[in-house]
């Protein structure tokens, strides 16, 4: 494997090389030292990965004191395998996606796919569209030998997948329809917008964005999500009564409260909280329903409550909008002249083309931030469970429900820090049973 990886690597180089050196000196000078940024950052992420399974290997089969008489070294061990087959299948699927990634981007690809796009003299807008739908098909169609690994065989091997072919292909083409429709007019309000405001359009742009994900939110719920499952509303009486009764205690009206067929597709387990206004509601798969106490599903309850309590959601879109915000006004700057398209040997000048290559460069961007964002989502995990305990006054309900969503998940209960801060945005299950137990030691703590 290794072997032919090399040789794919080798003649990637010859081509890369070839084109660089046809530019000047100082921007193959920086061209060169993107490509080396931008091949350290997955290094970065492969480094740690592989501390991440290391890690994980050199706890072994221990079971952490939390877990003792709830699991035993044969779940751990299905743990660290299947960890391990995930990490090596990402790996893998990442090679692949990089070295296409380099071609399109510092091969040549995106110069013969874009000049290719200029020549069919389109109007600007339809050349746009044909453009960006095209690279997102290609991008779809590339991923489906790897989603058909996933499901049908690493999730099959450790009892996830319950997916059969024909559902898989159901959703591909639902998935593609619905993409198509939701980037068509995207795509053909925001060309728009660059042609009626050529100096604001970024801020237009914004706006739209910004008001199309609010309106998607309220959407969503009735149209798009009842296209893949089908949502009903909980049938125990005593539930539903407990359910009605902690929301009123929270002050919160929920439109309403829902199961989910989720067990069609996969195992795994999860709830989570949906819509916005009126369209708010909580969702919770049908396989935790089934696997949990009522207490226990009182306190997920809680933690998706806590959520809304503490304004997470409007927390986080502050931050992504103001974010975009900046990104759209420093594109507006950048794609203003041919520097973009000189420094990566682009030969028709065309905006599209620059907005791709100030993508893949903002990749790089976002990369660097990725610590920070997972950080604060953390953290508003934590106040959302300190919420649910001071909902529930129920730390063990809470400690007993996360217990059992890693033993179904065959979550690892041994990541390496750095990884934690690169992939989760949720706290270890460790950090969290311990601060749940903290919670309650200190509520009966004398006073």
């Amino acid at each position: 494997m290794f072997h032919i990886y090399g040789r794919c690597l080798r003649k990637l180089y010859v081509t890369i090389a070839s084109r660089i050196n046809k530019g000047g000196t100082v921007l193959n000078t920086f061209l060169i030292f993107i490509l080396f940024i931008y091949l350290f950052k997955e290094v970065v992420e492969y480094v740690v990965e592989y501390l991440n399974l290391r890690h994980m290997k050199k706890a072994g089969l221990s079971i952490p004191p939390e877990f003792q008489g709830k699991m035993d070294g044969a779940l751990m061990k299905k743990i660290r395998e299947y960890e391990s087959e995930k990490t090596r299948f990402s790996f893998i699927s990442s090679v692949f996606g990089n070295i296409v990634t380099i071609l399109f981007i510092f091969g040549g690809l995106l110069d013969i796919y874009n000049s290719w796009i200029a020549s069919l003299g389109f109007p600007f807008m339809v050349s746009g569209w044909v453009f960006f739908i095209l690279l997102s098909y290609a991008n779809d169609f590339l991923s489906v030998p790897f989603s058909l690994y996933h499901t049908f065989h690493i999730e099959n091997r450790y009892g996830f997948n319950t997916m059969t072919f024909r559902l898989w292909i159901s959703d591909f083409i639902k998935s593609l329809v619905l993409s198509t429709v939701v980037a068509s007019l995207v795509l053909f309000a925001g060309l728009w917008l660059m042609q009626w405001s050529p100096h604001f359009w970024w801020f237009w742009v914004w706006v739209f964005l910004l008001l199309f994900s609010i309106f998607m939110m309220y959407l969503s719920p009735y149209v798009i999500e009842p296209l893949f499952n089908k949502f009903t509303p909980i049938e125990d009486g005593s539930l539903k009564e407990r359910i009605l009764a902690i929301t009123e205690k929270a002050g919160i009206h929920v439109s309403r409260i829902l199961r989910i067929d989720a067990s069609k597709r996969s195992r795994h387990t999860n709830a989570y909280f949906t819509g916005i206004g009126k369209t708010k509601r909580i969702v919770f798969y049908d396989t935790l329903l089934e696997g949990m106490a009522h207490n226990e599903i009182l306190t997920v309850l809680a933690h998706e409550i806590g959520h809304w309590k503490r304004h997470h959601l409007l927390k986080t879109m502050v931050i992504l909008e103001a974010t975009s915000l900046a990104a759209l006004s420093l594109c507006s700057t950048l794609i203003q002249g041919d520097l973009l398209t000189t420094l990566f040997h682009i030969s028709e000048e065309t905006v599209f083309a620059k907005l791709v290559l100030l993508g893949f460069l903002g990749g790089i961007i976002a990369f660097a931030l990725k610590p920070l964002m997972n950080s604060l989502m953390r953290r508003h995990e934590r106040e959302a469970d300190y919420a649910s305990y001071e909902l529930t006054k129920d730390a063990e309900s809470m400690v007993s429900a996360f217990v059992k969503l890693s033993k179904e998940n065959l979550s690892n209960l041994h990541p390496h820090p750095l990884y934690v801060a690169l992939h989760y945005s949720h706290p270890p299950i460790l950090e969290r049973i311990r601060s749940i137990r903290n919670m309650g030691n200190k509520e009966n703590q004398p006073r």
